[in-house]
C-alpha cells in the first residue's frame, strides 16, 4: 500500500516513516502542500497523511485542493485537536483526524479503516432507505435532503447508511465504530463525534442524529 505522508517536521516524518514501512507499507515523504499536489499529479497513492502546519499554506486549505482534484483517502494528522478543527478537516473532505501524539497501532488501524472505502460497504438488508424528507441510497450512494442532494465524504455515508438502517433505534457506540470503521479499532471513538457534526452541518439540521447520552447515537426525521 502506498502512503503519500505530507510532514514539515523532520523527526516526525522519519519516525512514521521507519514505523509504516516496517509495518510493510511504501511510504513518500513531502514537507509543503504544493509538493503534496504536485505528487498526486505524478502518481496516486492509496492514501494520504496530512499535517495541518505546513510552511507554505494551511493544511486544511491543502484538503480542500486534494479533494478537488482527487477522491484519495485524507487522515489529517495534526496536533490541533480542538473540535472545529476536526469538523472543518471533515467538511473539507478529509475521512479521519488524527491528533498528534498517536501510537502507530492507532495510525494502521485509521489507514486500514478509510482504505476500506473501495471495498463493500456496512452490511445492509436493503439498498435503499426512504424516509418522508430523506433518501439514502447504498446502490448509488446518493444522499437527497427534501429533494436536494448532499455531497458527504465516503466515511460520512457509511456512516449515515449504518444509521438508516433502522430510523430511530439506538446504536452503540462501539458497534458504529465496529462497522463503519473497522472490526479491530484502537483509537477513540472522538472522530465519530466529529463525523457526528459534520453530517447534521450538511443535512441542514442537528436533530437528524441525535445522541443518547452513555450510549450512542439513532437517525430521527425532525420536525421543520
Amino acid at each position: 500500500m502506498k502512503v503519500l505522508l505530507v510532514e514539515d517536521d523532520k523527526a516526525i516524518a522519519e519516525s512514521v516513516v521507519t514505523s509504516l514501512s516496517s509495518a510493510g507499507y511504501e511510504v513518500a515523504n513531502v514537507s509543503s502542500g504544493r509538493a503534496a499536489l504536485d505528487a498526486l499529479a505524478i502518481g496516486r497513492p492509496d492514501v494520504v497523511l496530512l499535517d495541518l502546519g505546513l510552511p507554505d499554506q494551511d493544511g486544511l486549505d491543502v484538503c480542500k485542493l486534494i479533494r478537488e482534484v482527487s477522491s484519495v483517502p485524507i487522515i489529517v494528522v495534526s496536533a490541533r485537536g480542538d473540535e472545529l478543527d476536526r469538523v472543518l478537516g471533515l467538511e473539507l473532505g478529509a475521512d479521519d483526524y488524527v491528533v498528534k501524539p498517536f501510537s502507530l497501532r492507532e495510525l494502521t488501524a485509521r489507514i486500514k479503516a478509510v482504505t476500506r472505502r473501495g471495498a463493500p460497504g456496512p452490511v445492509s438488508t436493503a439498498s435503499s432507505t426512504e424516509l418522508t424528507r430523506l433518501v439514502v441510497d447504498q446502490r448509488t450512494r446518493e444522499v437527497v435532503v427534501d429533494g436536494q442532494r448532499v455531497d458527504l465524504t465516503a466515511k460520512e455515508f457509511d456512516l449515515l447508511a449504518y444509521l438508516a438502517e433502522e430510523p430511530g433505534v439506538v446504536f452503540r457506540r462501539t458497534d458504529i465504530m465496529e462497522h463503519v470503521w473497522d472490526i479491530n479499532w484502537y483509537g477513540t471513538t472522538k472522530t465519530l463525534d466529529a463525523h457526528v457534526a459534520a453530517i447534521r452541518k450538511k443535512l441542514g439540521h442537528p436533530d437528524w442524529i441525535q445522541a443518547v447520552r452513555g450510549v450512542g447515537f439513532k437517525l430521527v426525521e425532525p420536525s421543520r
